[in-house]
């Protein structure tokens, strides 16, 4: 078991599910746009490195000359869309319960905005001492900064720092950050690609970690 004083959380994939509403609101944007939809799995494999890299790969390289409206659209769908199927996993609570008295963040290449919006309708914004968006600093995952900072500002190291996600760009971050790193495989990311990095520990479900960190 590893003894953790900081826990990082990702987003989308790892707290909530949150693809039906990115498949809506991409195909969406399409459609405005007169271009081909979108498989779903086409779509989930876009996400994770922001919202700009979610269109370019959408649109695609023929459609990169409407970018600009591409993204004004989906902003402006996904603001409305956001809240209608997104959820919690369903293990979430229990887990943040759990770790009421550890310190948490979440940190994620979505947008800070959206973040905030979703995690203060589904209830968990109390648990987390920051939440850290695409757009909350220059640099995002997995550049190691943002990891390396948060960890100065609440006086811990990557000893003693948990990363937990279901993305590839999580572990990238936690290990050039020296912290630990705790791979979802249940989320958005691709399992195999996931497990072929080597994460410190890995778990099917969330509920899992309760067993892996003190």
């Amino acid at each position: 078991m590893v003894r953790a004083d900081l826990l990082i959380f990702d987003f989308d994939g790892t707290l909530v599910e949150s693809g039906e509403d990115l498949i809506i609101a991409i195909n969406h944007t399409l459609e405005k746009l007169g271009l081909p939809a979108r498989r779903p799995g086409e779509v989930i494999s876009f996400v994770g490195d922001g919202v700009d890299k979610l269109i370019e790969r959408s649109i695609g390289p023929g459609g990169m000359n409407k970018f600009d409206e591409a993204l004004r659209i989906f902003t402006e769908n996904y603001s409305q869309q956001m809240l209608k199927n997104t959820r919690l996993y369903p293990e979430v609570k229990d887990v943040l319960e759990h770790f009421r008295g550890k310190r948490k963040l979440i940190i994620t290449n979505k947008r800070y905005r959206f973040t905030k919006e979703i995690a203060d309708f589904l209830g968990i914004t109390p648990y987390f001492e920051e939440i850290i968006g695409r757009d909350s600093y220059p640099y995002s995952k997995p550049d190691p900064r943002v990891l390396a900072e948060a960890m100065d500002r609440h006086h811990t190291d990557g000893g003693h720092t948990v990363v937990i996600g279901d993305g590839v760009n999580d572990i990238k971050m936690a290990r050039q950050a020296g912290a630990i790193v705790c791979a979802y495989l249940n989320g958005l990311g691709k399992r195999d690609e996931l497990l072929d990095l080597n994460p410190d520990l890995f778990c099917e479900n969330l509920r899992e970690i309760t067993k892996l960190i003190a």
